[in-house]
């Protein structure tokens, strides 16, 4: 999904940025980049549906699992640095949460639905920024013209990342949570 600077912008803290996010028109939706808020572009049809399938496969399998987690779409965020805050397209925390917050304090899955104006950022800055954070294990980018996922996958306490592509006809194993499902879900045409 492009983005674009606010207009009105100013340099804001995460902090600042939650409280400032909330007050916006409802269906604003804004990311915090280097201190700057960012607001994301309106989404095709067929993106809001590949999201809301993602995000679906996550629920269903988290639900399947037992797992303490839950899966969450666009409008929950992730705070990666003290001036960053990224809102991925579906994400999965484990562990409590506040539900009027805006942000989860314990993602560990998150998600990126590739449009293509968004394939340079999912790929490269925020891959830098999800993995700042160590509670986040895996990153997912969905490819949905191609039928594929990238998923990145944090490997060790060291920060070593492994990467696998994975088709329509393979299993998705993202552990923890401890759930697998197939990749298929995510297309639920």
């Amino acid at each position: 999904m492009s983005t674009t600077r606010s207009p009105e912008a100013t340099p804001k803290t995460a902090e600042e940025f939650v409280r400032w996010s909330q007050a916006q028109p409802e269906g604003e939706r804004y990311e915090l980049v280097d201190g700057f808020p960012v607001r994301l572009q309106a989404e095709t049809v067929s993106h809001a549906e590949r999201k809301a399938a993602v995000w679906l496969a996550l629920r269903n399998a988290l639900r399947q699992s037992g797992a303490d987690c839950r899966a969450f779409t666009d409008g929950v965020c992730v705070r990666v640095a003290p001036d960053r805050v990224r809102e991925p397209d579906a994400l999965v925390n484990c562990g409590p949460y506040e539900p009027g917050d805006l942000t989860v304090p314990n993602p560990v899955v998150v998600v990126e639905v590739v449009s293509p104006s968004s394939a340079f950022t999912d790929n490269g800055r925020k891959l830098i920024d999800y993995f700042a954070l160590p509670s986040i294990l895996h990153y997912l980018i969905v490819y949905a013209e191609e039928s594929r996922v990238v998923h990145h996958r944090r490997a060790d306490a060291a920060g070593q990342i492994f990467t696998a592509i994975l088709g329509r006809d393979a299993d998705l194993v993202l552990d923890p949570p401890g759930i697998t499902l197939p990749v298929e879900a995510f297309w639920d045409d």
